[in-house]
């Protein structure tokens, strides 16, 4: 079965006035890494805070009025959860979203606020979708598939259609993949308008479900591991979006997790733009994987921007610690008065900034007579952590960075 271009300019018409038309933004820091001319197409913008709601609404809004009379359920690990929500909500719709019972708070909070009831099931999306099929079929539900429907793709393909108005000689485009969906509706609507633009699929290495089907020529379950990408971590992907994968997709790439954690932090530091896991897939692909293209002009897709506060905290401060911006230090001096005031002026004449400051002289390990200390500091880079390193040292302190 295939996604016809007319379907995707349909489906265009119908989310007229509901979905917003995200920016697709030139990107000078990621044009000067790359060597390519990297333009951001900035679903993270978008109402919900993903393209989600492209699909769900534009299926939502083909049902028959006895399909929506019999309420709608969705299974999502976030963000179809919310698009399908607010889908509902806007036809007056009761909604069900079945979620993993890990998924991000801040995801289950906003499906609860869009108007919908949240179950929350099973570890990983298809536990929760396996749970949505038995309750639908208990109580007679509609199902709004996330990825392989034909209404759903449609619907993420109108993406492809504004990239093509606001940059017509684009040359590649590259796609996060988890179920299909949104590269299924991209790369049919591309490729039926302009064929010769490559579409570059991307997965992370723990769930690379597509491209192991895609490597077999058939669909399997991929057991996989966790990711912080939780918006791709699709096991088995759909039988209409493989195909359509197969047809018009000309590569898959997978990144691993080093390479979206620090992707989100660049997106946050000089791109400035808040990003997902899965929502910088991409953009880690751009970086990492794409040594082939030279001098072209690339759109990439940031699909969703709905990242837990909790995830955010704890990929920053990896990130400074990885780059030498937050070190601590392990700092053994003697037990006397005054030897902790010269220690933290010495750190500050270094231009470090201490954050915290743990004093123990019972600690074992430590000689008796001496204290152990513990310093959070902010540096500049790992130069600058090694240099305040060694003028301790050179005022004889034995020091340890971890």
């Amino acid at each position: 079965m295939n996604v016809s271009l007319e379907a995707i300019q349909k489906a265009r018409e119908t989310l007229a006035g509901v979905v917003c038309r995200t920016e697709l933004a030139y990107t000078n820091t990621l044009s000067d890494m790359t060597g390519n001319r990297i333009y951001l197409k900035l679903e993270n913008q978008q109402r919900t805070g993903s393209f989600k709601l492209r699909g769900a609404y534009n299926k939502i809004a083909n049902l028959s009025a006895d399909e929506r009379k019999m309420g709608i359920i969705a299974s999502s690990a976030g963000n179809h959860a919310q698009g399908t929500a607010l889908g509902g909500t806007l036809f007056g719709i009761p909604t069900t979203i079945v979620m993993p019972k890990n998924a991000p708070l801040s995801k289950v909070k906003a499906t609860r606020a869009y108007g919908a009831q949240v179950v929350l099931h099973g570890s990983v999306y298809d536990e929760a979708y396996a749970e949505a099929c038995r309750l639908q079929a208990e109580k007679q539900l509609t199902f709004i598939h996330p990825f392989n429907d034909p209404m759903v793709i449609a619907g993420q393909g109108t993406i492809a259609l504004e990239i093509l108005e606001d940059l017509p000689d684009v040359e590649a485009v590259v796609v996060p993949i988890g179920g299909g969906g949104l590269i299924a509706g991209i790369a049919a609507a591309i490729k039926q308008l302009k064929p010769g633009i490559k579409v570059i699929g991307v997965q992370t290495k723990n769930m690379p479900s597509m491209a192991e089907a895609v490597a077999n020529k058939r669909i399997v379950t991929c057991n996989g591991c966790p990711t912080i990408a939780d918006g791709i971590a699709v096991k088995t992907p759909g039988e209409l979006t493989f195909a359509l994968v197969q047809r018009y997709v000309d590569d898959i790439v997978t990144v691993d997790e080093e390479e979206i954690a620090s992707t989100i932090l660049l997106m946050m530091e000089r791109i400035k733009t808040i990003s997902e896991g899965a929502g910088a897939a991409a953009v880690a692909a751009v970086l990492n994987r794409l040594e082939v293209f030279e001098n072209r002009k690339i759109a990439a897709i940031v699909s969703g921007g709905n990242i837990d506060v909790n995830m955010m905290s704890r990929i920053i401060n990896k990130g400074l610690a990885k780059s030498g911006r937050k070190a601590v230090f392990h700092i053994v001096i003697p037990d006397k008065p005054g030897s902790l005031w010269q220690l933290l002026k010495l750190t500050a004449d270094t231009g470090a900034n201490v954050l915290t400051v743990t004093h123990d002289r019972e600690t074992g390990g430590v000689a008796l007579g001496n204290a152990a200390v513990q310093l959070e500091l902010e540096t500049a880079d790992q130069d600058h952590m090694h240099a305040i390193k060694e003028i301790m040292e050179q005022h004889q302190y034995c020091v340890k960075i971890v």
